[in-house]
């Protein structure tokens, strides 16, 4: 099995979210599973100077953009054990950010008929081309169109592409003129069963629709893209495409978030739970909070955005730092989020601790130190903060929505089981109320104990989904597709 892995950002490479550290971890699961996988990306100016050291340039040819032909250079370097593939361009990929440039739509037109264009080049034929997100959403579309029967005497012919969707919400929406002056692409393809979407082109469409199957990163979440409420303006499209769209949870990476890592004041496991107290203690005194092992802390890290379910903490955070709890948290954002809780934390010192920035080390100490960790959000697709909670023996209190669905189970004071708390509607009451429940269970210390090992129990590494790829890679091998 041969998988080209077309990406537009990778851990430890280029990293804006969630996308980046699938893209750094499951192809390491894959291969453990006999799966050729090799990972292609643009070559960022952002990339740390550590890797482009290490990087070899082994070519260059061209991509025709309708009206002209732009050259690119082609990189490689294998990490840990994965040969990783960079697309170089210093029109394109030398800008100040990954995204949210005034012509992501060429960019991404360019960087997705270079994912097709080099492999020849590179004398790799995958059997597929799993595309992630919008900024590969068009690699299909171009492949039917352009290179499946008409290129290098059948090389392409019996490739397929998967799709996954890591987040609906972003789905590169650019003007129809890009058919005819960038992308090059026939206007058969322009209809509402293709890559029109209320009069533009939309990149991720174009993905869904011409792809052979269609993911996404949590079961829940393959099925709530389908309503009105969660589809994006798409859910006709995916309820067409339901027969082909599944949902894969994601994992974590269990060597890089390790209650066990150096990174934390006092390194713990499932068998010495007793020393997370020891690392709540020294987080206290890191954050400015009132120093007190017995105060519930709760931590959020989050990026700050309305996803997140910010505007419940906002409707609900001097009512909860009234109560006997601490609150810290690690992100950055919109200004109206960042102000909400840098004002909390001047009014209530000691309490409430905000750190308006990212920062790795202090993260991992707030997943390992506090005692709950807080995710409300309107809609999450996987979450990956209440797996690296529960990792560090941190119980999650969660909406019932995506993978935080998936993943969290409601804590059943009478039998024991579960490893969290849940709220099912997008309601601050009801979070509040769960964060109670949670404070009233924190009081038995037994039972407290019992959750915490629960959550340390659980297996969210990346072995089960690289199976799942794995099937689905075979599924699709035995598919033929017809233009």
């Amino acid at each position: 099995m041969k998988v080209w892995f077309a990406v537009s950002e990778a851990a430890p490479f280029a990293k804006t979210g969630g996308l980046a550290d699938v893209a750094g971890s499951l192809p390491k699961a894959l291969r453990k599973h006999g799966i050729d996988i090799r990972v292609v990306m643009p070559k960022y100016s952002q990339i740390p100077q550590q890797y482009i050291n290490k990087m070899s340039f082994i070519g260059y040819t061209y991509v025709n953009l309708t009206w002209r032909r732009e050259y690119y250079g082609i990189f490689t370097l294998e990490h840990e054990g994965v040969p990783f593939y960079f697309i170089d361009n210093e029109r394109y990929f030398n800008r100040d950010w990954y995204y949210g440039q005034v012509d992501d739509g060429e960019r991404f037109t360019f960087f997705c008929k270079s994912v097709l264009e080099v492999l020849p080049v590179i004398g790799f034929r995958p059997y597929i081309i799993h595309c992630n997100d919008w900024q590969t959403g068009l690699v299909s579309v171009l492949l039917d169109a352009h290179y499946r029967y008409y290129r290098n005497k059948g090389f392409y012919q019996y490739i397929h592409t998967v799709m996954t969707i890591h987040n609906l919400k972003y789905q590169g929406i650019f003007p129809k003129e890009m058919m005819d002056e960038i992308i090059g692409l026939g206007w058969e393809y322009f209809h509402p069963d293709g890559v029109e979407f209320y009069n533009c082109i939309n990149f991720l469409k174009a993905g869904i629709a011409y792809s052979a199957k269609v993911t996404t990163v949590s079961r829940t979440y393959a099925e709530e893209i389908k309503t009105g409420f969660y589809g994006e303006n798409l859910d006709g499209i995916l309820r067409k495409r339901s027969r082909d769209l599944c949902g894969i949870l994601n994992g974590i990476d269990y060597g890089e978030n390790d209650p066990l890592t150096p990174n934390i004041y006092v390194p713990f496991s499932v068998n010495s739970i007793e020393d997370k107290q020891k690392n709540k203690v020294l987080l206290q005194k890191e954050a400015g909070l009132d120093v007190n092992p017995e105060t519930p802390l709760i931590g959020i890290i989050s990026r700050l955005v309305a996803q997140k379910g910010l505007d419940l903490i906002d409707r609900m955070i001097a009512e909860l730092l009234e109560m006997d709890l601490q609150l810290i948290v690690l992100g950055a954002g919109e200004k109206r989020y960042e102000d909400m809780f840098l004002w909390a934390q001047g009014a209530f010192r000691g309490k409430m601790s905000a750190n308006m920035r990212y920062d790795h080390v202090l993260a991992q100490r707030i997943y390992s130190g506090c005692d709950m960790f807080l995710m409300p959000s309107l809609f999450e697709p996987c979450g990956l903060g209440q797996l690296y909670a529960m990792r560090y023996g941190t119980v999650p209190i969660v909406r019932e929505t995506g993978g935080l669905k998936d993943t969290v189970i409601p804590y059943n004071e009478y039998t024991g089981e579960g490893t969290g708390f849940t709220f099912a509607n997008y309601n601050a009451h009801e979070m509040k109320d769960a964060v109670i429940r949670a404070m009233r269970v924190y009081k038995d210390k037994e039972k407290w104990r019992g959750i915490v090992t629960n959550c340390m129990q659980q297996d969210f590494s990346w072995e089960r989904s690289a199976r799942e790829y794995g099937n689905l890679y075979n599924q699709v091998c035995g598919i033929t597709v017809t233009k």
